[in-house]
C-alpha cells in the first residue's frame, strides 16, 4: 500500500509539471496570433473576445477589429511585442480571402508590394482608437491621427494567414447548421449563401470556395442538392437585384422539384444580412439556419490551423 501511495504522488508529481511546463511553454511562445476581425455590435465584439481569450490560452493572442485599420493592428501587434513574442501571423477572421479588406491588409503587413486603390476608403474610415483620458498625445497636444495607409511597423517578422474560404472546418460547420433544420435531406436541397463582394472576378472566385464547401457538405449528408449563391449586398443596383433574381430563380426551381429548401447562410454571425436574405425571399417556400458559423468552439481550432498553415 505504501509503495502505491508512493507510486500515486510521482505520478501526480509528473503531472503537475508536466502541467506546469505546459503554461511556461504557452507563455514564453515564439510566435503570436494577431486575429483580425470587423467590428460590429456588442454582441459580436463579445464573441471575437471570448475566441480570442480561448486562442490566448494556447498561444498569445491579440485582437485587431476594424476593416484594414493600420491603428488597430499596429496595437495589436505592438502588444504582442511586449509579450515577448518571436514571430507574428495574422489571421483574418473573415469568410474570404478574396476582397479589398483582405488585400489592403497584405499591404499593410508588408505581404504586397503596392497598396490597393481601397485602403485609401478603409484608412478614412477610422483612425483608430482615441487616446485614454488624460493620456499624453504622441507627439504634441493636437497630433494629428497616423497614417492609416502606411505599413505597421514591427521589430518581429509578420506573415499572413488565409480567411475562412473552403476550409474543412467550415463545412463541417455548415453541416451541422444544415443538419439542425434537416428532417429528410434526400427530398432537401441546401442553399449557401454569403453576402459576395463587388467586383465580378472576386465573385467568381468566392463561389470557386462555395462550391467546394457544398461538395464538401454533401458528402458528409446525402441532401438532394446543396447550390451555393451570393446576394452581392454592396454591389451597384442593377447587380444587386440581378443577384435577388438570381436567389429567387434557384430557390423557386429547387422547390418547384420537390425538395424543401433549406437556406444556410454563410455568414459569420448573424446581425442584419440574414434579415436581408429573408427580404429578398419573401414569398417563397424555405427555411433558414438559425446561426451563422459563431459561435461555434470548432472555430478555435481554425485559427490554430490558419497561424500554422501561413506563409
Amino acid at each position: 500500500m505504501r509503495t502505491t501511495r508512493i507510486l500515486a504522488a510521482a505520478a501526480a508529481a509528473v503531472g503537475v509539471i508536466a502541467l506546469s511546463l505546459a503554461e511556461v511553454a504557452t507563455q514564453t511562445s515564439e510566435r503570436g496570433i494577431v486575429l483580425m476581425a470587423h467590428g460590429g455590435s456588442a454582441t459580436w465584439n463579445a464573441t471575437v473576445s471570448d475566441l480570442r481569450a480561448k486562442v490566448d490560452a494556447r498561444v498569445p493572442t491579440e485582437v485587431a477589429l476594424g476593416m484594414a485599420t493600420r491603428a488597430t493592428i499596429q496595437s495589436a501587434v505592438d502588444r504582442l511585442i511586449e509579450r515577448g513574442v518571436r514571430e507574428i501571423v495574422a489571421v483574418p477572421l473573415f469568410v474570404s480571402s478574396h476582397s479589398s479588406v483582405i488585400e489592403s491588409t497584405k499591404y499593410l503587413l508588408g505581404a504586397r508590394a503596392d497598396a490597393p486603390p481601397d485602403l485609401a476608403v478603409f484608412a478614412r474610415m477610422s483612425h483608430g482608437p482615441r487616446p485614454a483620458a488624460g493620456a499624453a498625445p504622441e507627439h504634441g497636444e493636437h497630433a494629428p491621427p497616423a497614417d492609416g495607409t502606411r505599413p505597421v511597423q514591427s521589430s518581429v517578422p509578420i506573415r499572413m494567414g488565409t480567411a475562412l474560404d473552403d476550409h474543412p472546418i467550415v463545412a463541417d460547420i455548415l453541416v451541422s447548421r444544415a443538419s439542425a433544420i434537416s428532417r429528410d435531406p434526400a427530398h432537401e436541397a441546401v442553399v449557401l449563401v454569403a453576402h459576395g463582394p463587388v467586383p465580378d472576378a472576386d465573385n467568381a472566385l468566392w463561389l470557386e470556395d462555395m462550391n467546394r464547401l457544398a461538395a464538401r457538405v454533401r458528402a458528409a449528408v446525402p441532401f438532394a442538392k446543396v447550390e451555393a449563391i451570393t446576394v452581392r449586398d454592396d454591389a451597384p443596383a442593377p447587380v444587386r437585384e440581378a443577384a435577388t433574381a438570381d436567389l429567387r430563380a434557384l430557390v423557386t426551381r429547387l422547390s418547384s422539384g420537390g425538395s424543401r429548401v433549406l437556406i444556410v447562410p454563410l455568414l459569420l454571425s448573424y446581425g442584419g444580412i440574414e434579415a436581408g436574405i429573408r427580404k429578398r425571399l419573401e414569398g417563397l417556400d424555405y427555411t433558414m439556419a438559425s446561426q451563422g458559423i459563431m459561435p461555434d468552439d470548432r472555430v478555435l481550432q481554425w485559427v490554430l490551423d490558419a497561424a500554422g498553415e501561413a506563409r
